[in-house]
Parts: C-alpha cells; structure tokens; sequence
C-alpha cells in the first residue's frame, strides 16, 4: 500500500488529506494549527491520519505541504538579519524603489521595510555593462574586509546583487564563493541564481527577501523533517511553490521566495482538478479560510498566473498563480473606527485565541461569531462535535463591541459583519474578474475553505454568477490540491533584442542553456528523463513600452521563420488582453523563459450513480436561520451532507453540515449533488 498525504497548514487550522492511489479511498482530517511551531500540529495530524486509518507510516509514498511559515515570516518581519552587497552607487536601490505613492494623498506614508537596514547594505567597487561586458574587476580583497565587517555586525544571511548580472553573473558568482569561504555557515544568494532578470529594484527585492528567508525556512524544513523522521515516513515532505507546482525540501531551501504564496495557489490547483471533473473549464476560485479569502480565475481549466506580486509593500517577482488577497477569514474582527462606522478585518483572532466562541479567551468579536449568532453555524459544535461551540460568547462579544456601540439589535449588528465581510471579498472578485475584462457571470465560483461555502451562496447572488460549485470536502481542497499538484520549476534569463528581426540561432543558444539548467534540475528532483516536459514562452513588447507578455515559443531549433511566427503570436496576444495591436511597431524580446515539469499520479475519483442517499434520512434536524432577505429568522432544515448522494435535489433555505465546511443554501436557491458529490447551486 503506498498512500499518498497532503498537509495544508493555514492560520487557523491545519488540513490533511490520505489517499490510497490503488483504491481510491480518501481520509481526511483538520486540527488547530499551531503557530509557534506549524510542524506540531502536521506531525499531530499525520500520526492521528494514519492511526484512524490504521496504516502503518512506512505505506507512505509521498508527502505534499503547504506552508505559510515565509509569508507570516515577512509580514509579520520575523527574517534573518541581512547584508546586501551590491555595486558602488546602488546600495539604496531598495529604499528609492520605483517612487509611486501607494497612497497619493497620504503625507505620513509607511515606507516598506527595506529588509537590509542601510548599515549592512555594502557597494563594491565593480561593474558590469550592459551587455555583460566586465569593465572593473570584482577586487576580492575589499570584498574579504567587509565580510569581516559583516561576521562581527552577526549577519544571519547574504544577498548578492551586481549591476546587469543577468547579462553576466561571472561577479556575482566571484563574490559568492568569497562569502561561502569567508562567512561559512551563513545562507547567500546571488540574483542571478534568484531571478536573472532587468529592473533592479525588483531583482534586489526579491532577491533580499529569498536570502532573508532562507534562515527562517531552513530552521523550519529542519523541524518539519526531524518531525517526519520520527514518525518513521520513508519520505521527505516536497514543498508547494507560489507558481501551482511541488519541488523538493533542499529546493526549498535554496528558494523561499518562491513558497511566498504557496498555501492559496495549492487551493486554485485542487479547484481546477475539481472543476475539470465536473464539467466546469471557466471558474472563479473563492477560498475563505480563518484569516483571509484568496481568489483566481481559472479559464479553460488554467489559472492565471503572473511573475508580478507585492508582499509587504515590497515587489516580489517570481512565478506565482494570480491569487488575490484580502483580509476577509472566519476569524476577521469587527471593530467599530473612530467615525462609528463598522468595519470587518483585515486583522484576525488567528487560531489563538481564535473567535469568541472557541472559549479559548477571544473576546472580540469575529466572522464566525456573527455566523454563530445568525445561526448558520451549528450552534454547539463543530469539526463533528471535535470542537465545541459556545454561542453565549458569541453573543456577548458581538453585542459588548458591535451592537451597542451602534445602537443596534445583536441580530441586526451580526448580519451587519456578514455584509461587510461579503463586500470586502465581492471587491476581491471584481478585482480578478471586472478590472480585467472578464464578466463573472460567465464563470463557475468554486467555494472552499473553512468558512467559503458559508458565504458563495450571497456573494454568487450579487454578483450574478450562475452557479457555485462546493467541493466534497471543502474544508480541505488545498491539502487536496497538494496530491494532484505536479513537479515545476521556472528558469528565466533577461537578454532583450529587436523582436522581428532576432537572430534564430541566439534565440536558440538561449533556450538549450535554460534547458540545461531545467533538465539539471529535474535530474536533482529524481524525475527520470523520459518523464520531464519543458515548455518555452519569450516575454514580448512594442518598442518603448515598459511591460511585456508572455508568447508560447516552439521547441527545436529556431529558424527565421520561427521568429516571424512568435511576432505574430505576440500581436494577437497584445490584441485580446488590451483590445488592440499594432501590426506595423516594431516588437522587442525582452526575457526568455523556460519551464520544467513532470507529472505525479493523480488520485482517482469515481464517479458515483444517481440515487445515493434519502432526503429524509439526510435530515438531521431544523433550526432557526437568520435570512435577511426573508425578514428574519427561518425554519430552516439541517442535512448531513456525507448522506447526500449523488442525484440528490432540494430547494433552500437549507443548510449542509460536514466535519470541514457549512453550507448555506439561501430560500429559494436550487441545489443537487452531481457524480463526484460536489453540492451545485444554481441561483
């Protein structure tokens, strides 16, 4: 038996999914996460996962994680202490940035940490041009003084960054080996092992916040592993990355920077997966969990993916799925500002001490209180009775903090923080829909997470998408999305050129180098060699402009033809993201990009015949649901919803409990169990 686990872990909970790849059986499981140390609550999950399926740990074969042990690090600047050594002149990069305002109107702006303070930010006096050519030698006896320097400052990592290293890393490859023999022991990073690409500050962010995390992530890959070890797993856990894919614990390592998104982008992967079976290729992905919502769109069974994000008001350019997030969660706060007016989030109660309810000392009141109050939680427990409700908390935090501030019913200022909170995440969706031309109503919302399937039937409603589709086990689609995951790494090199009249045989030299570079690492990743695919794309733009697309390249040697063709492509590109092209400018190709992947076994789901399960059976009681459109409180009836089976209708208002999710439908609303016992509502 060779089973397969995927471990999610968020801010509130830590999710775990057990498959048997030979039979199809699915296990899963969800615990309090816990924060200081997020391999407890895994090597907790993981023992109790298995010791409920009575397995053995060695019938392990693989082991997926979602982590946000770098994200929280930067955002909440728990980083090493860092150097950056970068050419005389260019030391405050990371400070001058780009020069926008995040707020225009805002004369006391926070500026973003700069990672590296000023003092331990170094200039070496070298240079190389723009084209790569050395004009001053790197003088390794400077460089051996300031890491001195930096030994006795107690510097926890390095980062490298020089001048048009992407057009020539031979500096930046000199300077590293100099820390490694001078600084043993301390993480280092160069930009162009990081990201060998133009736009210094972007490259000096990323590459600063890469070395400030490899500390943090390698203190805790060391416990995680230490961890697995102990509970005698064969195999070492591999890590999912920003870009949808799952690379190894030392990749990790070397790259934090790109595990930066990696619990959201395993729950659009699990999404897909799930939205392809069904029939849905168009979707929108809504994942509320305890802290935040994170949304993407999916077309033609796609995500959306981008090598542009921000994280703590620093650039981040890495390949990433094109999640967006907002401070929207179960355990969102609602507070009253000094206007009177509500508002909801974005800071949360987190797992300690949680909402009010949890009776684990919150007194402030969250999301999931008002959804408590409202009565479309269960009102005494939930997780299957595993953890216990207290309503009265509930109540008295809502009504001490909300409703009397506003001079309000406790109903009335509970439904208010639904509102809100549905508000702030109908923004999210617009922001990945509307703002780029897509209209949501031609899409499928995909409701996941802990408390999404709480609140897709509303915001589908107002926002006029058609349906929404709430997976079998929603609470834990991303530790799902870590089992259907495949093996990816990105590999890209700055080298811009004419586009249309490019010479066939550099393009060509370009691309064999990035796929030395992708099959090397694929090699690393054991993949065989039969199994790895590479996928080439060139980033493209008019002449003068400062953005570029993505264009597919083809295989093989490159002839002028070939150029001519990648033209082509680019202008139809241009044309369907921004509605026009320009056939007669002339085209520049800026980076080249290579991706490497190989594909891992996906689970099997069967699909089930019509007729499984009874209504009536299904029913486990009523209860009285506050909908507001209905006026107030409802009789509303309560459904297992591991009894409804495939074929199975009704009409709301309804509510569904499971150990992971609650789902609400809304009076009137139609909703079915399809094949893979996903529940559809259709509006």
């Amino acid at each position: 038996m060779l089973l397969r686990i995927g471990v999610d872990t968020g801010g509130t909970f830590t999710d775990l999914a057990l498959i048997d790849p030979q039979t199809g059986a699915f296990r899963l499981h969800k615990l309090s996460s816990t924060p200081d140390d997020p391999s407890l609550a895994i090597a907790q999950g993981i023992a109790e996962l298995l010791a409920a399926d009575g397995a053995d740990p060695s019938s392990v074969a693989y082991l997926g994680h979602g982590t946000t042990v770098a994200t929280n690090a930067v955002i909440e600047g728990h980083i090493g202490k860092t150097a950056l050594l970068t050419t005389a002149g260019f030391r405050d990069v990371i400070e001058l940035a780009r020069q926008r305002r995040p707020d225009l109107y805002n004369l006391d702006i926070d500026k973003p940490h700069p990672i590296a303070a000023r003092d331990l930010r170094r200039e070496l006096d070298e240079r190389t041009a723009y084209d790569g050519q050395r004009l001053r030698p790197v003088d390794p006896a400077q460089v051996r003084a300031i890491l001195a320097d930096l030994a006795s400052a107690g510097v926890e990592a390095v980062a490298i960054v020089l001048l048009h290293s992407y057009a020539n890393p031979a500096h930046e490859r000199q300077v590293k080996a100099l820390v490694e023999q001078h600084l043993p022991g301390v993480p280092v990073c160069s930009s162009s092992d990081v990201l060998p690409e133009f736009r210094e500050y972007e490259r000096t962010a990323t590459t600063l916040l890469n070395a400030a995390l490899m500390p943090v992530m390698s203190r805790y890959l060391g416990a995680l592993e230490r961890r697995v070890r102990e509970l005698g797993l064969p195999h070492l856990p591999h890590i999912m990355q920003s870009s949808g894919g799952i690379m190894g614990p030392a990749a990790a390592g070397e790259k934090p920077v790109n595990t930066l998104f990696s619990g959201p982008s395993a729950g659009v992967i699990g999404a897909a997966h799930v939205g392809r079976l069904a029939g849905f290729a168009d979707l929108i992905t809504f994942d509320m969990g305890g802290t935040s919502t994170d949304v993407c769109l999916v077309e033609q069974g796609q995500p959306a993916f981008t090598h542009q994000r921000a994280i703590a008001g620093l650039p981040l350019k890495a390949p990433t799925l094109d999640v967006h997030s907002v401070g929207a969660g179960g355990g969102s706060i609602g507070w009253i500002d000094h206007g009177g007016l509500l508002k909801v989030g974005p800071r949360s109660a987190g797992a300690r001490p949680g909402p009010a309810c949890y009776g684990l000392g919150g007194t402030e009141p969250t999301v999931t209180d008002a959804n408590v109050v409202l009565r479309r939680l269960n009102p005494a427990y939930l997780l299957d009775g595993r953890m216990r409700i207290d309503s009265e908390r509930s109540a008295a935090a809502i009504a001490e903090r909300v409703a009397q501030s506003l001079g309000r019913s406790l109903t009335d200022a509970a439904q208010g923080i639904v509102r809100i909170v549905n508000v702030n995440m109908q923004r999210a969706i617009r922001v990945i829909s509307v703002e780029r031309g897509r209209d949501p109503r031609q899409f499928t919302l995909v409701a996941f997470g802990g408390a999404g399937p709480l609140h897709a039937a509303e915001l589908a409603r107002d926002m006029g998408i058609p349906r929404v589709l709430v997976p079998e086990s929603p609470g834990v689609l991303c530790a799902l999305g870590l089992l259907v995951a495949d093996i990816r790494a990105d590999f890209g090199r700055t080298a811009p050129m004419g586009g249309d009249h490019a010479d066939p045989a550099r393009l060509t030299a370009i691309f064999a180098d990035l796929e030395a570079q992708a099959r090397a690492w694929l090699e690393r990743e054991q993949v065989p060699a039969d199994q790895g695919l590479l996928a080439r794309s060139v980033d493209m733009r008019y002449l003068g402009q400062d953005y570029e697309l993505p264009v597919a390249a083809m295989a093989g040697a490159l002839a002028a033809a070939d150029v001519g063709t990648l033209v082509e492509r680019f202008h139809r590109e241009h044309e369907r993201v921004y509605g026009y092209c320009a056939p007669d400018a002339p085209t520049q190709m800026v980076s080249f990009r290579v991706v490497a992947s190989a594909a891992v076994p996906k689970p099997s789901f069967e699909q089930a015949a019509a007729g499984g399960g009874d209504l009536a059976v299904a029913r486990v009681g009523e209860r009285e649901v506050w909908f507001g459109d209905a006026g107030g409180f409802v009789a509303c009836p309560i459904y297992r919803r591991a009894s409804l089976g495939p074929g199975i209708e009704l009409r709301g208002p309804a509510v569904l409990e499971q150990m992971d999710a609650t789902t609400v439908v809304l009076p009137g609303q139609r909703a079915y169990v399809d094949s893979y016992r996903n529940v559809i509502l259709e509006m």
